[in-house]
């Protein structure tokens, strides 16, 4: 048989619509799917004999040396809602609930949130059969309920684009609102803090933090990133927001959810760096911009992340180890950075205005009684102590954009607009 037929064959055999309800895209290499999926199915058959063991009984799932080992090697289907809310606590946490969840939907809604919501539920999984209006029962009502109840229990995040996709997943694999709105907490409220709050300080966090370690394990690609002044926002902010929905195939990204749910977000940069270091010399050929962009698009794609189970095995062989005392210890200095860096912005932004205003005389700004408690108390006060920050006296040129090279900026530059050229005094706020 050519390849030709055989590709003709295996798409008459493999359903064009795939278990969890998404459409196979038009590219979709049926034949290479057929043949790792014969040999991926006896493994799925093998894991679910020794998890149906493991599950028998009325014993819950417990986090252990025994568990991980398992999860890690995939939860099959039939299982995985039940071990997602044992070893991430949402079990626990809707036990110690009850009727939570009902009651959030029963009471005092949201005008803004609904709408947010509502904008964003056609955006949603338009390749998911489940998820169209057509569909019966159509997700999309179950989706907004999740993301609703979500929105009012946690204020400070709301909803966040993004959500969508997460939630929409676990609506997937539980078939069930309540448990579906108590992952989303455990994954929002504890294991990806601060990644959809307004400020997204933990996603900003957690992608300086991968090109810290990128620069550790593997400086070639570092190298070209910052030859090219290339931002890791905007290779792989889709990666962390949407923890690789959309981006990996389904089966894939289920795997990395069990270890997701188990081991926590370190599992995240595994995950990254498999994808970086797997096509390392593929990413050095880029020679531009775009060129960078195209193949961080490229390394999401073909049989190295399809067959899930090879992939898994290489996150945990492939980084190296990636102990959480290192995240951490990342962390806590991305972040401190990321803090210095917004606050020195909004300083020079301030600085820009008092002087493009004439607020500046005498060595002291003079605001106006309207900018005083927004700008003064907000710029001139540090984050921990609330105590009046010094500014350094000194004098800056400053043209018609002034671009200021902020400390431990790698390449980025914070723009001020002003009128013509003078120079900018800076001394003690007032």
């Amino acid at each position: 048989m050519d390849p030709a037929e055989r590709a003709q064959a295996a798409r008459a055999r493999v359903p064009r619509i795939d278990p969890y309800g998404f459409e196979r895209p038009e590219d979709f290499d049926y034949a290479a799917y057929e043949e790792f999926f014969s040999t991926y199915l006896v493994i799925l058959t093998k894991r679910a004999i020794k998890w149906s063991k493991l599950l028998k009984g009325s014993r819950g799932v417990r986090k252990s040396l025994t568990v991980k080992r398992y999860v890690r090697k995939g939860v099959p289907l039939e299982h995985r809602a039940r071990v997602w809310m044992a070893v991430s606590g949402a079990q626990a946490q809707m036990d110690e609930h009850p009727g939570y969840y009902r009651r959030l939907l029963e009471g005092e809604g949201s005008p803004s949130l609904e709408e947010a919501i509502r904008t964003d539920l056609n955006r949603t999984f338009p390749d998911n059969v489940r998820f169209r209006k057509t569909a019966e029962p159509c997700l999309q009502k179950t989706l907004y309920n999740v993301l609703l109840a979500y929105g009012l229990h946690n204020q400070g995040v709301g909803y966040c684009q993004g959500m969508n996709f997460i939630a929409g997943y676990l609506i997937l694999i539980t078939k069930n609102e309540e448990e579906s709105f108590w992952l989303l907490d455990a994954l929002v409220g504890r294991i990806l803090p601060d990644y959809y709050s307004p400020a997204m300080l933990g996603l900003k966090t957690d992608q300086e933090v991968l090109a810290e370690l990128v620069r550790m394990k593997l400086p070639a690609v570092a190298a070209l990133m910052d030859g090219h002044g290339v931002l890791w926002t905007l290779l792989v902010s889709r990666w962390f927001i949407c923890l690789f929905v959309d981006i990996l195939p389904v089966e894939t990204v289920l795997r990395i959810w069990d270890c997701l749910f188990n081991e926590g977000s370190k599992i995240i940069f595994r995950v990254a760096l498999t994808l970086i270091k797997q096509h390392q010399e593929f990413i050095l050929e880029a020679s531009s911009v775009p060129d960078i962009c195209d193949k961080f698009k490229q390394i999401t794609k073909g049989d190295f992340v399809t067959e899930c189970h090879t992939f898994m095995q290489k996150i945990f062989s492939e980084p190296g180890s990636l102990s959480m005392t290192t995240i951490t210890r990342l962390r806590e200095s991305c972040r401190a950075a990321l803090l210095t860096q917004q606050e020195y912005s909004w300083r020079w932004l301030f600085l820009s205005t008092a002087w493009y205003k004439g607020w500046w005389e005498g060595g002291r700004y003079h605001l106006p009684r309207e900018y005083a408690g927004a700008l003064g108390n907000n710029i001139w006060k540090d984050r921990a102590t609330r105590q009046t920050v010094a500014m350094p006296t000194a004098s800056y040129p400053v043209s018609c954009i002034l671009r200021r090279k902020m400390k431990g900026d790698r390449g980025e530059y914070f723009r001020m607009v002003t009128g013509e050229q003078r120079t900018l005094q800076m001394g003690t706020a007032a």
